[in-house]
Protein backbone atom coordinates (compact mmCIF):
# COMPACT_ATOMS: atom_id res chain seq x y z
CA UNK A 1 0.00 0.00 0.00
CA UNK A 2 0.38 3.77 -0.31
CA UNK A 3 1.84 4.77 3.07
CA UNK A 4 2.53 8.19 4.77
CA UNK A 5 4.47 7.84 8.13
CA UNK A 6 4.10 10.22 10.74
CA UNK A 7 6.26 9.91 13.74
CA UNK A 8 9.03 11.03 15.85
CA UNK A 9 10.88 9.22 18.13
CA UNK A 10 12.32 5.52 18.57
CA UNK A 11 8.72 4.19 19.02
CA UNK A 12 7.82 5.05 16.09
CA UNK A 13 10.95 4.19 14.01
CA UNK A 14 10.41 0.50 15.20
CA UNK A 15 6.89 1.40 12.80
CA UNK A 16 8.50 2.98 10.03
CA UNK A 17 10.86 -0.05 10.17
CA UNK A 18 8.52 -2.50 10.13
CA UNK A 19 6.48 -1.01 6.82
CA UNK A 20 8.95 -0.95 5.11
CA UNK A 21 10.36 -4.14 5.35
CA UNK A 22 6.77 -5.83 4.69
CA UNK A 23 6.99 -4.22 1.26
CA UNK A 24 5.06 -1.24 1.57
CA UNK A 25 5.65 1.90 -1.00
CA UNK A 26 6.51 5.07 1.51
CA UNK A 27 6.50 8.45 0.07
CA UNK A 28 6.70 10.50 2.45
CA UNK A 29 7.52 10.95 6.00
CA UNK A 30 6.61 13.75 8.81
CA UNK A 31 8.40 14.48 11.67
CA UNK A 32 9.41 16.54 14.13
CA UNK A 33 11.67 19.78 13.43
CA UNK A 34 15.59 18.69 14.54
CA UNK A 35 15.89 19.22 18.29
CA UNK A 36 19.31 20.63 20.51
CA UNK A 37 20.59 17.39 21.89
CA UNK A 38 23.81 15.83 23.76
CA UNK A 39 26.14 18.31 26.11
CA UNK A 40 26.52 20.45 22.84
CA UNK A 41 23.57 20.88 22.19
CA UNK A 42 23.78 20.10 18.60
CA UNK A 43 20.74 19.77 16.51
CA UNK A 44 19.85 16.44 16.20
CA UNK A 45 17.58 14.21 13.85
CA UNK A 46 14.55 12.37 15.20
CA UNK A 47 14.81 8.73 15.07
CA UNK A 48 12.13 8.38 12.83
CA UNK A 49 13.97 10.87 10.22
CA UNK A 50 17.18 8.78 10.73
CA UNK A 51 15.45 6.29 9.18
CA UNK A 52 13.58 8.20 6.02
CA UNK A 53 16.89 8.97 5.43
CA UNK A 54 18.38 6.02 5.08
CA UNK A 55 15.63 4.40 3.32
CA UNK A 56 15.90 7.49 0.52
CA UNK A 57 12.54 8.92 1.83
CA UNK A 58 11.55 12.88 1.42
CA UNK A 59 10.97 14.56 5.20
CA UNK A 60 8.64 16.89 5.67
CA UNK A 61 9.37 18.39 9.55
CA UNK A 62 6.36 21.24 9.77
CA UNK A 63 6.09 22.97 12.92
CA UNK A 64 2.97 22.87 13.24
CA UNK A 65 -0.31 21.49 10.66
CA UNK A 66 -2.53 24.12 11.15
CA UNK A 67 -3.07 26.41 8.29
CA UNK A 68 -4.65 29.08 10.55
CA UNK A 69 -2.23 28.77 13.21
CA UNK A 70 1.26 30.46 13.58
CA UNK A 71 3.13 28.77 11.28
CA UNK A 72 0.61 28.76 8.12
CA UNK A 73 3.55 28.25 5.56
CA UNK A 74 5.39 25.04 7.20
CA UNK A 75 1.08 23.77 7.24
CA UNK A 76 0.95 25.12 3.64
CA UNK A 77 3.87 23.45 2.29
CA UNK A 78 3.14 19.87 4.23
CA UNK A 79 -0.46 19.87 2.71
CA UNK A 80 1.42 20.05 -0.69
CA UNK A 81 3.88 17.60 -0.27
CA UNK A 82 0.73 15.54 1.58
CA UNK A 83 -1.66 16.05 -1.74
CA UNK A 84 1.32 14.95 -3.88
CA UNK A 85 2.21 12.10 -2.06
CA UNK A 86 -1.14 10.90 -2.58
CA UNK A 87 -1.71 8.46 0.82
CA UNK A 88 -3.90 5.58 0.75
CA UNK A 89 -2.92 5.41 4.98
CA UNK A 90 -1.57 7.90 7.43
CA UNK A 91 0.30 5.90 9.74
CA UNK A 92 0.84 7.94 12.91
CA UNK A 93 2.99 7.04 16.10
CA UNK A 94 3.80 9.58 18.70
CA UNK A 95 4.10 12.38 16.59
CA UNK A 96 4.03 15.26 18.40
CA UNK A 97 1.49 16.99 16.27
CA UNK A 98 -2.16 17.54 16.17
CA UNK A 99 -3.76 16.66 13.09
CA UNK A 100 -6.42 19.14 11.65
CA UNK A 101 -9.67 17.54 9.97
CA UNK A 102 -8.06 18.36 6.14
CA UNK A 103 -5.18 15.79 7.37
CA UNK A 104 -7.43 13.21 8.90
CA UNK A 105 -9.62 13.50 5.27
CA UNK A 106 -7.31 13.11 3.06
CA UNK A 107 -6.23 9.57 3.41
CA UNK A 108 -8.26 7.01 1.19
CA UNK A 109 -8.42 4.79 4.23
CA UNK A 110 -8.07 7.39 7.03
CA UNK A 111 -5.44 7.63 9.58
CA UNK A 112 -4.24 4.70 11.75
CA UNK A 113 -2.62 5.67 14.96
CA UNK A 114 -0.68 3.62 17.70
CA UNK A 115 -1.45 3.74 20.39
CA UNK A 116 0.39 2.39 23.59
CA UNK A 117 -2.26 1.44 25.86
CA UNK A 118 -5.70 -0.92 25.57
CA UNK A 119 -8.22 1.60 24.29
CA UNK A 120 -10.41 3.10 26.40
CA UNK A 121 -7.58 2.71 29.51
CA UNK A 122 -4.96 5.45 29.46
CA UNK A 123 -5.77 7.89 26.18
CA UNK A 124 -3.99 10.57 26.73
CA UNK A 125 0.46 11.55 26.58
CA UNK A 126 1.82 8.89 29.45
CA UNK A 127 0.05 5.77 28.52
CA UNK A 128 2.82 3.37 29.78
CA UNK A 129 3.77 5.17 32.63
CA UNK A 130 0.72 5.60 33.93
CA UNK A 131 -0.35 2.03 33.40
CA UNK A 132 2.57 0.99 35.41
CA UNK A 133 1.84 3.66 38.16
CA UNK A 134 -1.70 2.33 38.60
CA UNK A 135 -0.56 -1.48 39.16
CA UNK A 136 -2.29 -2.58 35.56
CA UNK A 137 -1.56 -6.25 35.11
CA UNK A 138 -1.85 -5.74 31.15
CA UNK A 139 -1.67 -2.97 28.75
CA UNK A 140 -0.66 -3.35 24.90
CA UNK A 141 -1.24 -1.95 21.77
CA UNK A 142 -4.37 -0.68 20.14
CA UNK A 143 -4.41 0.67 16.28
CA UNK A 144 -7.21 3.15 16.40
CA UNK A 145 -8.95 5.06 13.35
CA UNK A 146 -8.13 9.00 14.57
CA UNK A 147 -11.04 11.21 14.70
CA UNK A 148 -10.27 14.95 16.28
CA UNK A 149 -10.74 13.43 19.49
CA UNK A 150 -8.39 12.60 22.42
CA UNK A 151 -7.29 8.90 21.22
CA UNK A 152 -10.98 8.50 20.98
CA UNK A 153 -11.31 6.82 17.55
CA UNK A 154 -12.80 3.35 16.52
CA UNK A 155 -10.33 0.36 17.18
CA UNK A 156 -8.97 -2.01 14.66
CA UNK A 157 -6.49 -4.09 16.42
CA UNK A 158 -5.78 -5.02 19.95
CA UNK A 159 -2.63 -6.43 21.20
CA UNK A 160 -1.87 -7.31 24.83
CA UNK A 161 0.46 -8.14 27.05
CA UNK A 162 1.30 -8.72 30.61
CA UNK A 163 3.13 -5.87 32.92
CA UNK A 164 5.43 -7.65 35.78
CA UNK A 165 7.20 -6.40 38.48
CA UNK A 166 10.18 -6.59 36.42
CA UNK A 167 9.08 -3.84 34.01
CA UNK A 168 10.53 -0.35 34.67
CA UNK A 169 8.77 2.50 31.85
CA UNK A 170 11.83 2.09 29.69
CA UNK A 171 11.39 -2.05 29.53
CA UNK A 172 7.82 -1.77 28.71
CA UNK A 173 8.40 0.73 26.11
CA UNK A 174 10.38 -0.95 23.96
CA UNK A 175 8.51 -4.17 24.06
CA UNK A 176 5.50 -2.21 23.18
CA UNK A 177 7.51 -0.01 20.33
CA UNK A 178 8.03 -3.95 18.79
CA UNK A 179 4.47 -4.87 19.50
CA UNK A 180 3.35 -1.76 17.56
CA UNK A 181 5.05 -2.51 14.90
CA UNK A 182 4.03 -5.95 14.27
CA UNK A 183 0.23 -4.80 15.27
CA UNK A 184 0.60 -1.97 12.55
CA UNK A 185 1.56 -4.27 10.08
CA UNK A 186 -1.28 -6.74 10.40
CA UNK A 187 -3.53 -3.84 10.30
CA UNK A 188 -2.41 -3.16 7.05
CA UNK A 189 -2.42 -6.86 6.11
CA UNK A 190 -6.23 -6.98 6.96
CA UNK A 191 -7.13 -3.76 5.22
CA UNK A 192 -5.65 -5.04 1.90
CA UNK A 193 -7.44 -8.20 2.81
CA UNK A 194 -10.79 -6.78 3.21
CA UNK A 195 -10.81 -7.95 6.92
CA UNK A 196 -9.96 -5.15 9.08
CA UNK A 197 -13.37 -4.36 10.88
CA UNK A 198 -13.71 -0.96 13.21
CA UNK A 199 -15.17 -1.24 16.86
CA UNK A 200 -16.07 1.60 18.65
CA UNK A 201 -14.36 2.14 21.75
CA UNK A 202 -16.78 1.36 24.86
CA UNK A 203 -17.66 4.00 26.81
CA UNK A 204 -16.93 1.92 30.35
CA UNK A 205 -13.45 2.04 31.34
CA UNK A 206 -12.02 5.51 30.42
CA UNK A 207 -9.21 7.14 32.03
CA UNK A 208 -6.37 9.60 30.65
CA UNK A 209 -2.54 9.20 31.27
CA UNK A 210 -1.77 12.80 31.99
CA UNK A 211 1.48 13.88 30.95
CA UNK A 212 4.66 13.31 33.57
CA UNK A 213 5.92 16.65 35.07
CA UNK A 214 8.70 16.88 36.86
CA UNK A 215 6.44 17.99 39.81
CA UNK A 216 5.97 14.10 40.24
CA UNK A 217 9.53 13.14 40.96
CA UNK A 218 9.71 14.07 44.77
CA UNK A 219 8.47 10.32 46.80
CA UNK A 220 5.98 10.82 49.14
CA UNK A 221 7.04 8.57 51.91
CA UNK A 222 4.08 9.53 53.61
CA UNK A 223 1.93 6.77 50.98
CA UNK A 224 1.98 3.05 50.72
CA UNK A 225 5.53 1.36 49.92
CA UNK A 226 3.95 -0.69 46.99
CA UNK A 227 2.55 2.53 45.37
CA UNK A 228 6.09 3.85 45.91
CA UNK A 229 7.53 0.86 44.12
CA UNK A 230 5.27 1.16 41.41
CA UNK A 231 5.74 4.65 40.75
CA UNK A 232 9.89 4.32 40.68
CA UNK A 233 9.63 1.78 38.14
CA UNK A 234 7.07 4.27 36.02
CA UNK A 235 9.14 6.74 36.21
CA UNK A 236 12.28 5.18 35.47
CA UNK A 237 14.16 6.81 32.96
CA UNK A 238 12.35 10.04 32.90
CA UNK A 239 11.15 12.10 35.07
CA UNK A 240 13.17 9.94 37.55
CA UNK A 241 11.40 9.65 41.52
CA UNK A 242 13.62 11.50 44.31
CA UNK A 243 13.95 11.75 48.18
CA UNK A 244 16.26 13.40 50.40
CA UNK A 245 18.92 10.95 52.59
CA UNK A 246 20.40 12.26 55.76
CA UNK A 247 23.72 13.55 55.46
CA UNK A 248 23.54 13.76 51.58
CA UNK A 249 23.15 17.72 49.81
CA UNK A 250 20.05 17.61 47.00
CA UNK A 251 18.03 15.02 46.77
CA UNK A 252 19.35 11.19 45.62
CA UNK A 253 17.30 9.72 42.76
CA UNK A 254 15.79 6.20 43.45
CA UNK A 255 15.88 3.82 40.27
CA UNK A 256 14.94 0.58 41.66
CA UNK A 257 13.20 -0.50 45.31
CA UNK A 258 10.95 -3.42 46.49
CA UNK A 259 8.53 -2.65 48.98
CA UNK A 260 8.15 -4.91 51.65
CA UNK A 261 5.65 -6.98 53.16
CA UNK A 262 4.21 -5.76 56.89
CA UNK A 263 5.47 -8.95 58.51
CA UNK A 264 9.43 -8.22 57.47
CA UNK A 265 9.38 -4.89 59.95
CA UNK A 266 10.83 -5.42 63.23
CA UNK A 267 10.29 -2.16 64.47
CA UNK A 268 6.66 -1.32 65.79
CA UNK A 269 5.00 1.94 64.37
CA UNK A 270 7.59 3.56 62.73
CA UNK A 271 7.16 7.29 61.77
CA UNK A 272 6.51 7.62 57.66
CA UNK A 273 10.12 8.34 55.96
CA UNK A 274 12.30 7.10 59.29
CA UNK A 275 15.29 5.32 58.38
CA UNK A 276 14.78 1.65 60.51
CA UNK A 277 17.99 0.60 58.76
CA UNK A 278 20.71 0.25 55.95
CA UNK A 279 22.85 -2.14 54.60
CA UNK A 280 24.91 -3.34 51.63
CA UNK A 281 20.99 -5.35 51.10
CA UNK A 282 18.85 -1.95 50.96
CA UNK A 283 18.08 0.76 52.77
CA UNK A 284 15.01 0.58 54.63
CA UNK A 285 12.52 3.54 54.76
CA UNK A 286 9.23 3.41 56.58
CA UNK A 287 6.19 4.51 54.51
CA UNK A 288 2.79 5.26 55.20
CA UNK A 289 2.38 1.03 54.75
CA UNK A 290 4.96 -1.20 55.01
CA UNK A 291 9.14 -0.79 54.16
CA UNK A 292 10.20 0.83 51.19
CA UNK A 293 13.50 -0.79 50.40
CA UNK A 294 16.01 1.12 48.58
CA UNK A 295 17.79 -1.15 45.54
CA UNK A 296 19.67 1.46 43.17
CA UNK A 297 20.57 4.82 43.68
CA UNK A 298 22.16 8.09 42.12
CA UNK A 299 23.72 10.95 44.21
CA UNK A 300 23.41 14.53 42.80
CA UNK A 301 26.10 14.40 39.69
CA UNK A 302 26.89 11.17 40.32
CA UNK A 303 25.42 7.84 38.84
CA UNK A 304 23.47 5.22 39.28
CA UNK A 305 24.62 2.81 41.77
CA UNK A 306 23.75 -0.46 43.15
CA UNK A 307 22.91 0.39 47.07
CA UNK A 308 26.18 -1.78 48.09
CA UNK A 309 28.71 0.85 46.45
CA UNK A 310 26.15 3.63 47.40
CA UNK A 311 26.69 2.60 51.37
CA UNK A 312 30.69 3.04 50.73
CA UNK A 313 31.18 6.52 52.20
CA UNK A 314 27.32 7.62 53.27
CA UNK A 315 27.35 8.35 56.83
CA UNK A 316 23.93 8.75 57.84
CA UNK A 317 24.24 8.55 61.50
Amino acid sequence: MRIVFAGTPHFARLALDAILAAGHQVPLVLTQPDRPAGRGLKLTPSAVKQGAVAAGIPVCQPRSLRLDGKYPDEAAAARTALEQAAPEVLVVAAYGLILPQWVLDLPSYGCFNIHASLLPRWRGAAPIQRAIEAGDDQTGITIMMMDQGLDTGAMLLTRAIPITAAHNAAALHDELAQLGAEAIVQAIDELQAGTLMATPQPAEGVTYAAKLEKTESPLDLNQPAAVLERRIRAFDPVPGSTLALPGIDGVVKVWKAAALPAGLQDEAGPTAGQLIRAGSEGIDLATGDGVLRLLELQRPGGKRQPVASFMQGWHHA
